[in-house]
């Protein structure tokens, strides 16, 4: 009939106006068992200076095992000598300390609520990124900081970005019925101390 518009649709083919996107609920007690195996290899510039100081500290030596290199040269390749060897140990520290915090930091990681979500993604290497970036930082590396705050928002590490992803960490029931029980103890305790109070109180009058 004329004036009459289209039927309604059914129910289900309506398209729900200002419609939330539903949130995935990350356990509280975080992700269980190992850690994935850890899938970056070790740092490049830092092992490539390492070994570059030792093939310098080994082209000096070979330099002071001439007999005509005397008085102030082979002083000077000696200083040489020193420096090369030293900035090669102090490498081997740093890449040492670094693979330990790395190790540290991934364990950490993959215990929290958010690596249950990255598990499912298959968001490992991500992961492995901010670790590095993370434990640069902390050593000292201002770029490598902004570079982990960027890489700590997409993954969920922070109030901000968990909203963003649509994430939330689901109540950990058995903590608070942990707590409530120890709250019920205390008040419990606390009306117990009231009633001796109160008994010694009728007793002396």
């Amino acid at each position: 009939m004329a004036g009459m518009g289209p039927p309604p649709k059914p129910a289900g083919e309506r398209r729900r106006r200002n419609a939330t996107i539903a949130m995935t609920r990350l356990p509280a007690g975080g992700r269980k068992g190992d850690p994935p195996k850890w899938p970056l290899i070790d740092d490049v510039v830092a092992t490539t200076q390492r070994d570059m100081a030792r093939r310098q500290a080994d082209e000096y030596e070979l330099q002071l095992l001439e007999p005509d290199l005397q008085g102030r040269q082979r002083a000077a390749v000696q200083r040489k000598l020193d420096g090369a060897q030293a900035a090669a140990t102090v490498l081997d520290k740093q890449i040492e300390a670094t693979a330990a915090l790395e190790a540290e930091l991934w364990r950490d990681l993959w215990a929290t609520p958010q690596a249950a979500a990255w598990e499912r993604l298959g968001w490992t290497r991500e992961v492995a990124q901010y670790v590095r970036w993370k434990v640069k930082a902390e050593l000292g590396d201002l770029d490598a900081s902004k570079e982990a705050r960027q890489l700590g928002d997409r993954l969920g590490l922070t109030p901000l970005a968990l909203l963003r992803l649509r994430w939330e960490i689901a109540p950990d029931e058995v903590a608070e019925q942990r707590q409530e029980r120890s709250t019920q103890a205390r008040k419990k305790t606390a009306r117990q101390r009231l009633r001796v109070v109160d008994s010694e109180a009728a007793g002396g009058s």
